[in-house]
């Protein structure tokens, strides 16, 4: 089946969107240019704006606040990760592959934490270690922040990115969402701070090894 022309302008007008976003280095929950905005940029119609705009709202890319305008959503929301799972996720192999690829690249990105991880990030990682004894109504938020900003420390936006959307998909097929546990981002923090690449994934391994059989 050809493509049509009406459906060339949309798909092109998206692509636009897309290197719009990365050239004004917008991210999750940056304003995005008005429609108006959009449409001089991009030199096409307002009525064909509008559309694109309407799609990636559809699947949950970005959202319109009244009065406030259009913004990008944070990429473990997006609807389209919830359709993906449960169209390629619909077996027992599947999610098996999809946890250990998650695992292979959480791996990945602790070890280059121990090589990149800056005295900042470390001190953030305590701050919340120490929460988690003094807040037990946030323990499971704390512990999903702790694990995000050891991710985000490997200094690799692309893993990071595996991580979000494999993260993402795991989420959207379980129940109850899975995180470290507080003694677990303690091990971390210590392993990190000594920039012990070996013992880390070693306790990784034997976390993971946990989980499987729990599961």
């Amino acid at each position: 089946m050809s493509v049509q022309p009406t459906e060339k302008v949309y798909i092109e007008i998206l692509k636009k969107i897309q290197a719009i976003i990365v050239e004004d280095r917008l991210q999750a929950g940056d304003k995005l240019p008005s429609e108006r905005e959009l449409s001089d940029r991009l030199n096409a119609g307002r009525s064909s704006v509008r559309e694109a705009l309407r799609a990636l709202e559809l699947l949950g890319l970005i959202e319109t606040r009244r009065g406030e305008g259009t913004f990008i959503c944070e990429a473990s929301g997006h609807r389209l990760v919830e359709v993906l799972a449960s169209f390629i996720l619909n077996d027992k192999k599947a999610r098996r592959d999809l946890q250990e690829t998650r695992d292979i690249v959480i791996k990945d990105c602790m070890e280059l934490a121990t090589k990149r991880i800056t005295s900042i990030e470390l001190r953030n990682l305590e701050e919340l270690t120490q929460k988690m004894e003094d807040d037990s109504q946030e323990i499971k938020n704390l512990c999903k922040a702790f694990e995000k900003t050891v991710i985000l420390s490997c200094g690799n936006h692309l893993l990071y990115r595996l991580y979000v959307e494999l993260t993402g998909y795991g989420s959207s097929l379980q129940e109850t969402d899975s995180f470290w546990p507080p003694k677990f981002c303690k091990e971390v923090l210590a392993l990190l701070t000594n920039k012990d690449a070996m013992k880390l994934t070693d306790l990784l391994s034997k976390q993971n090894d946990a989980l499987n059989a729990i599961e």
